[in-house]
Formats: C-alpha cells, structure tokens, sequence
C-alpha cells in the first residue's frame, strides 16, 4: 500500500498541475473575444438540428412543406451551389439613378423650418389630440395600440412616437437636438417609408421604436446603457425598413435590381435602410448629431450599422446562437449578474433587442397581432403576384392561392419567435414572463383555429373567404402541431453525469415517451464548457387549408 501511495503521488501533483495551467487556459480564452468561435459552433449546430426538424416537417403534408420552406428561405442564410441559372429579365426602371448615388431620397413635402414656439404637443397637429394623448399615456407600456396612434395623429405614428419618447428619456435635452431640427428629420424620415407597403411602413417602425424603449427599460437593463446607446438603439429602430419596397431581399436578388447589384446580394435591404437613414440627415435642418463630438458620431453610426444589419432575417441563428451562449456561458463562469464590460457583449444584446422588437408582434395582444398578420400576408402576396406575373417561381407562403395561415402562425412561433424570446427572457429574468404569456396564450389561440378534417388527404376541398380570421402570418407559419415545439440552446458544464440517462440512437436522440430530445455536445469548445442542443417536439399532422380574400380591403384601411 506504501509503495502505491508513493507511486500515485507524482501522478496526483501532474494532475493538480495541469487542472492549474487548463485553470490559466481557461481565464486566458475569456479575456479573449470567443464569443465568435463558440457561438458559430453553437448556430451551426443549431441550424443542421432546424434543417432535420424542418425536413421531416415538410413530409407530413403539403401545409407543412409550405411552413418548412418558408422558415428555411427566411430565416436562414441561403446556401448557394455552382449551378447557375439563368436569371429572369430585369425590370425596366425608366429612372435610372447614378450606382454611386443613394435611391429613394426625396425632396420633403413639408417646410425644413419649423418654428420652435409652433411645435404641436406631440410634434404634429392633429384635430384628435386628446385621444391621441390618452394612447400616449401608455408609452412606457408594452402592447400599445400603435395603429390607433397612427390614426389619432393622422397617419404620423412615427414622428408622434419618437417625439415622445425622446422627451420622455430627456434625450432631446441630454444631446442638444433642437426640436425644430428633431421634428424635421423625423417627418422626412417618416414621409421615407411607403404609405402603399401594407407592412413594412411607419406603422411598423414606430411600433419597432415603442417596443425597443420599452425593453431598454426593463428592470434588469436599469442603468446598464448609456444615453448614447440608447440613442442609438431609437434611431436604429427608426430607420431600420426605410424606403422597403415590400418585397424581400431574395426578390430583389432574383429580379437583379439595382439595389442587390450595389450592394451584392449581401443583405440588400437592410444596407439600403441604412444608407437613406443616414443620408436623411444631411437635408436640410436634419441633423439631429450636429452637436455630438466626432467620437460619440462615429461611436453612434457603428452602433446603428451593427444593430440594422442584424435585422435581416436570414441572421436570425446566427444571433439566438450568440445570445444563448452568452447566457449560459455567463451561468457556467459563475457570472451571477448582467455584465457588458466590452462592446461585443453590449452590442450583441442591443442587437438582439432591436431584433426582438422586430420580432415581437406575436407578443402583442391578440387583437394587435392578427391586424399584423393581415398586413404581411397583403404584402406576401403582393410579391406573389409579382413573381406569377414574370414566371418566376412563387415565393414560400406568397401564393394566395394556397396558404396556410393558423399552420404558419404557430409554426412561425413554435420554431422561430418562441426561442428568440424565451432567450431574451432568460436574459432579464424574471422581466418578461408577462410578454411569453402572452405569446404563448396567442399560440394556443391559433392553434384552436386549425381546422381539423375527418379525412387525412381531403383533396378537393373548397378555398374559404377570410373574413376576420385571414390574420395569420406575420412572417412565417407552422404545421398541424399538436404541442408546442421548442429548441432549447444550452451549455452544460462538463462532467455532468450521463449515468442515468436514457440510451440514445445513432443520432444523439433520447426518445422519452411520445417525444423526442434531440441532444448533441459540442466537444470542440477548446477548454470551455461542452454544448449541448436540446430540442423537442410533439408533432401530428393534419389537413391542408387554403384561403383567398381581399386583400385591397386592407389596403383601404390606410387611406
């Protein structure tokens, strides 16, 4: 036994050695900027599981395909092979524009010199200002009846807003941004978004800015920004769809505008949004940074870039990935608080912000919700129409021909809004359990207005009329989905023990039951935690379901 013990005792100094230079590893790769590493890790990890999940999704039935190829063509990044084909004619713009010259900017329609002494109350005159006042009162609130805004302003949702909350945060007094010159940036912005976009307008971006106040004010991000940040964070909300055309990124890219030949297929839209935001302050009394120094305007534009170029959609992995790893990675570092010491984690949740509040319609109260939905499925088919009238191939979930709304719905929830935000809330515990009730309670709500059919291939079944119910999509769907379907992104600490663990198949599956937990470990993060995706399902399928209806009746609604 002596002779043992003096042999282990060189080994156990070796291994107390080595756990004190891993130890010294491990706090020399979190000085480092890994969060780029891991998470890539972590999102391609992610996506593969999605992809799997979306391929057996789009076996079950023709509405499930339709869920499947939209969320894969939306959400995420377009992998592109070798093969190519030849691209439709371009349209025919007759007024052409230099490429070195930024398109969409217009003379404004109003005078740039507004007195400050004639400055309305909420910027703007209006002959319903008292109800306007009484929907203002709830600025702070999440939920706020933004369309009833826009119509108490007369159609100025934007500018009503961004006064307000500007005020509201002393913003206006904090930078020195004269009002006059506020209010004049803002109108010409706004007179910017397309008043015959049914989605991607004023509307949108006021009901964006309101959304991100209210999440910078969430109890567990008090005090965490500072005003320039958050100033950032408003006007990259406020411009991030200006001058949307209403059709996405991959018409623009299959149609060869001029928008994806100057910027290179390379998230078009959202440099396009970028580039008029910015070149707007250079009108006439519309510089609202005039009195900021030249670091806190470069600091301010690189913040704004970051945040809306994360708004495009086909990011959206890419960004759960990071927010996830840094929650869990801050729980396994034994970071017991909210810490940004470094811009990448404070960008990275500002991004992830914008991007909620982007995505947070299905948050909303139901009544709000569904007005959505109508709007992008007007502008969905919209596009479709344009696409069926060139030949091209309609776009998933623009073919009003066949749609399958409350599927899409619950699919767009279950696979991309429910993860996003139940990630954010993991974030600011226990802060918005309120706002993930609401989702959920919206969920179930579309998911009771699935019809379900006797027959499990009901050919031949009649097109139903919409009427209040076509509210269904705001950007994407779901299939017949008897429980709800959730990923789960998680770092477990290694040496967690798998003794008691169920047996898994080749695929890393844990069949528990009727459901599966699709698990697989990331043993590739060097010295760090080893990651592991959760992801679970309860998936039937059901009948499909097609619809038309008016979709100009909408349309109407704005004029």
């Amino acid at each position: 036994m002596c002779k043992t013990s003096l042999a282990e005792e060189p080994h156990q100094q070796l291994a107390i050695e080595t756990l004190d230079e891993l130890d010294w590893c491990l706090e020399q790769l979190e000085t480092l900027k890994t969060r780029h590493s891991v998470s890539e890790m972590a999102s391609n990890k992610f996506k593969r599981m999605l992809n799997r999940e979306l391929t057996q999704l789009s076996e079950t039935s023709r509405s499930g395909n339709q869920v499947s190829e939209f969320i894969s063509s939306t959400f995420l990044e377009k992998q592109h092979d070798m093969d190519i084909m030849s691209a439709p004619n371009k349209e025919k713009d007759k007024n052409k524009w230099p490429m070195s010259q930024i398109s969409g900017v217009k003379k404004p329609t109003h005078s740039p010199n507004l007195a400050p002494s004639t400055i309305p109350r909420f910027g703007v005159n209006t002959s319903q200002e008292g109800l306007l006042a009484r929907e203002l009162e709830d600025i702070n609130r999440w939920g706020i009846d933004i369309f009833k805004v826009s119509e108490y302003s007369g159609n100025r949702p934007l500018t009503v807003t961004m006064y307000s909350i500007f005020q509201e945060r002393d913003l206006l007094k904090s930078f020195k941004i004269p009002a006059d010159t506020f209010i004049t940036f803002v109108m010409t912005l706004e007179d910017h978004y397309h008043a015959d976009v049914a989605y991607h307008n004023n509307i949108h971006a006021a009901d964006v800015v309101q959304s991100t106040h209210v999440l910078l004010s969430t109890p567990a991000l008090e005090a965490v920004f500072t005003d320039l940040e958050i100033l950032a964070a408003l006007f990259a909300s406020a411009i991030h769809d200006v001058d949307h055309p209403g059709v996405s990124n991959q018409f623009l890219i299959n149609t060869n505008s001029e928008l994806a030949l100057m910027y290179n297929d390379s998230s078009v839209l959202e440099n396009h949004h970028l580039a008029v935001g910015f070149k707007l302050l250079q009108e006439e009394n519309c510089d609202i940074f005039h009195n900021l120094c030249k670091k806190q305007r470069q600091s301010l534009r690189k913040m704004v870039i970051d945040m809306v170029l994360a708004t495009d959609m086909s990011k959206h992995m890419n960004l759960l990935a990071d927010l996830k790893t840094m929650v869990e990675t801050r729980k396994v570092t034994s970071l017991g608080v909210l810490l940004l010491d470094n811009y990448s984690d404070r960008i990275q949740v500002l991004q992830n912000m914008v991007h909620c509040a982007d995505l947070s319609n299905p948050t909303k109260p139901l009544e709000l919700y569904r007005q959505w939905t109508d709007r992008i499925m007007v502008e969905f088919f919209t596009q479709g129409d344009r696409e069926r009238d060139k030949g091209m191939e309609i776009s998933p979930m623009c073919d009003k021909k066949n749609a399958s709304i409350e599927k899409n719905q619950v699919g767009f929830i279950d696979y991309i809004v429910h993860p996003l935000w139940e990630t954010w809330a993991d974030l600011v515990h226990p802060d918005a359990q309120e706002i993930l009730d609401t989702l959920e309670d919206n969920r179930e709500w579309y998911q009771s207005m699935i019809p379900h059919s006797p027959s499990p291939n009901p050919k031949g079944k009649d097109e139903g009329a919409l009427s209040g119910e076509a509210t269904a999509l705001s950007e994407g769907g779901g299939p017949t989905l008897a429980d709800k379907f959730q990923f789960d992104l998680t770092l477990e600490e290694e040496g967690e023990s798998d003794s008691e663990s169920p047996p898994e198949d080749e695929e890393g599956c844990i069949v528990r039951g009727g459901s599966e937990l699709c698990r697989t470990s990331c043993s590739e993060f060097d010295a760090l935690s080893a990651a592991a995706h959760l992801l679970s399902k309860k998936l039937t399928t059901d009948s499909d379901r097609t619809f038309s209806f008016d979709t100009e009746k909408i349309m109407a609604e704005d004029t």
